[in-house]
């Protein structure tokens, strides 16, 4: 008679301990054995960074994690339950309602419902409170194995069109899962919680809308509710005042308050400019100018290529769907041609490189465009000034020897820090990204380059202790390493602008060369650098970071002079025209209107500073100085008002270079 031998497996701590366990215990008993106050706060447990339930067996050996709510890990479970706590919550306030997935997302999560009736915004508020309630009861999650048979006749018994469908989709061979909370019942492929009580109450609905059944405008459209969850109350009203404060500072609403620009279907995705937003965007464009002045070259390729270069370049394979093209009959010939629009300027910065011969001497050569670029962005991802489909890129791309890459790439990290802090952005986070699975070049280009820009990460943590760093294995391009660049705004959301690459593919693939010292040819180093990024993109951040108080420098109107009464009007045109004659972006306000309604309008129009001239101070050649955000008003003489506001209105570049 053969006796079984129970299997035991190593488990070792993240102290560096280990302990021999039954393979056959699962994480709620092993959290057991260590502390009865830990097995109470465990909400799942990991093995080798792969979260699973708590009762899932041990199994295998490996390093151990018991997680709490309070772990980072957690907050996708807790929303992942909360999905679920909706869709149980729904179905018992409106039966006959079908459920379809519910996804964790970004911030939060979303279930659809295949209802006859869409929900609308008053049901949200009824619903939290039977979720609430649900979370109440404290019911454990289970889980079960089911056959694809029983799963397909339960469900379909239940009037679950929709999840007969998504059982038919899981591969053979896969497990199909099954949790219960309660009554109620899902397919999914976990892990949860052990219960829904752990969800907690930091959670709330934020909005519905219609979705096409798995994206597809050709199948019924459902209805889904959005959500979001935390894992305290303070992290949620924290985001909730997060997304309040972007309500208030969101560039579309700014921008028409602002009279900057707008959009219209005839140009979905291309920015119509006004006269104020225009002058916005120059200013930036002369500032970023500036900056260049004397280290980059300024070109220009043209907009419209041959579809064979792109060919060369690799886009039209990689990139062609995102791509707009034209085909042309040919001037002599009834050959089509095919154009395209070109959505970056790399490949027409290498035809620049290429035309002459290059020595080593030359190098690095650094080209710098301002070029207008366009990509096809489908209309549902269109979002102002963020998300657009045609746009300005403060592109740049250094070519230069193994031997410069390091210098390079360190002289590009100071300029690009140095931008940002010129616009208030202080709080910077740099990441290195490395090699992708698929990539071009072979790994001795690869270990070099991640080497050097290792070796310049390192130097710029010792530069600045302010300066967050860090690594995301296999983000890379395919052609190379690359540095992300992070800013975070006045209200805490971050934005992912410049960009440091380094390329292996572009001068390969255009056959591109410089003479070297024993006089053979040598494929250069390309290395691809954005500062903006997308302009457009940059200034919606701009206007939404100071929410549309801008710098004085910055603001496409800087002063009005408004009078109070018609006799002080000759007075305030001499203070225009002094103001206007210091360099001062000036309009008068000399209507037949309270001061009162004046100063509220130009307040709304977000212009940062407003003089106000009376007879007194017509007399005394004084101004009444009032600016955006504050009540209270400074009398000056017009003079130091005028050397004051041209100080201020002086961009910071100009003002240290006046120092120096």
């Amino acid at each position: 008679m053969s006796q079984t031998v129970s299997k035991t497996v190593s488990m070792q701590f993240p102290d560096g301990s280990k302990r021999e366990y039954d393979a056959a215990i699962t994480g709620a008993e092993l959290a057991e054995t260590i502390s009865k106050s830990l097995a109470k706060k465990a909400v799942a447990y990991a093995v080798d960074g792969t979260v699973r339930d708590l009762s899932d067996p041990l199994q295998n050996s490996g390093n151990i994690e018991i997680l709490t709510r309070d772990d980072p890990r957690a907050l996708e479970l807790i929303r992942h339950d909360c999905a679920h706590v909706l869709a149980e919550a729904v179905q018992e306030l409106f039966p006959g309602t079908q459920v379809t997935i519910g996804p964790v997302i970004e911030n939060g999560f979303y279930y659809d419902f295949a209802k006859n009736e869409p929900f609308t915004p008053d049901d949200l508020p009824v619903i939290e409170e039977k979720m609430r309630e649900i979370i109440a009861r404290n019911k454990p999650f289970t889980k079960e194995i089911w056959s694809r048979e029983k799963a397909r006749k339960v469900f379909a018994d239940k009037g679950e069109a929709y999840k007969v469908e998504l059982v038919d989709a899981i591969a053979e061979g896969q497990d199909l899962k099954i949790y219960s909370q309660g009554d109620w019942y899902d397919l999914c492929r976990g892990p949860h919680m052990a219960s829904t009580g752990q969800v907690g109450n930091a959670f709330k609905l934020m909005k519905v809308a219609g979705a096409y059944w798995r994206g597809d405008s050709n199948n019924p459209m459902l209805s889904r509710i959005y959500g979001t969850a935390f894992a305290t109350d303070a992290e949620l009203q924290s985001y909730l005042h997060v997304l309040e404060e972007a309500e208030k500072r969101d560039h579309r609403k700014l921008g028409r308050e602002m009279d900057l620009f707008h959009f219209q279907e005839e140009g979905p995705g291309v920015v119509f400019w006004h006269a104020k937003g225009w002058r916005m965007f120059q200013t930036l464009v002369s500032y970023m100018r500036r900056r260049l002045d004397g280290v980059y070259q300024e070109v220009n390729a043209p907009q419209v290529l041959d579809k064979s270069l792109w060919e060369t370049s690799g886009h039209w394979g990689w990139y062609r769907d995102n791509m707009f093209k034209v085909t042309v009959a040919g001037d002599e010939t009834d050959d089509e041609r095919v154009f395209a629009l070109k959505p970056m300027n790399c490949p027409g910065h290498v035809q620049i490189f290429k035309h002459g011969l290059k020595s080593y001497r030359d190098l690095p050569v650094r080209l710098a465009e301002f070029g207008n670029v366009h990509r096809y962005e489908p209309s549902g991802a269109l979002h102002g000034l963020m998300r657009v489909r045609g746009f300005t890129q403060d592109d740049a791309h250094v070519f230069c020897t193994d031997e410069q890459m390091a210098a390079e790439c360190l002289r590009i990290n100071d300029l690009i820090l140095s931008v940002y802090k010129d616009f208030g952005f202080n709080e910077i986070t740099i990441k290195l990204s490395t090699r992708p699975e698929k990539r071009v070049g072979s790994d001795e280009l690869w270990d070099r380059a991640e080497e050097v820009m290792m070796g310049v990460l390192e130097q710029i943590k010792q530069q600045s202790s302010d300066i967050k760093t860090g690594i995301l294995p296999g983000e890379g391009a395919f052609y190379g390493p690359k540095f992300e660049y992070t800013l975070k705004d006045a209200i805490g959301r971050e934005w992912q602008c410049g960009t440091t690459q380094v390329d292996f593919n572009l001068p390969e693939r255009f056959g591109a060369f410089y003479i070297d010292s024993t006089s053979e040819k040598k494929q250069p180093v390309m290395i691809h650098r954005a500062i903006c990024g997308s302009m457009e993109r940059f200034l919606g951040i701009l206007i939404e970071n100071f929410a549309g108080h801008l710098p004085l420098w910055f603001a496409p109107v800087q002063v009005v002079v408004a009078t109070i009464t018609t006799e002080a009007d000759e007075y305030g045109k001499q203070v225009a025209k002094e103001l206007k004659a210091a360099g001062l972006q000036v309009i008068t306000d000399f209507r037949n209107e309270k001061i009162n309604y004046k100063v509220r309008e130009h307040s709304l129009q977000k212009v940062p500073v407003i003089l106000v001239c009376g007879m007194r101070e017509a007399e005394e050649r004084t101004v009444n100085m009032r600016r955006l955000g504050s009540q209270n008003q400074v009398s000056l003489s017009l003079d130091d008002a005028i050397k004051q506001l041209g100080t201020e209105a002086t961009p910071p570049d100009l003002l240290r270079a006046a120092a120096e």
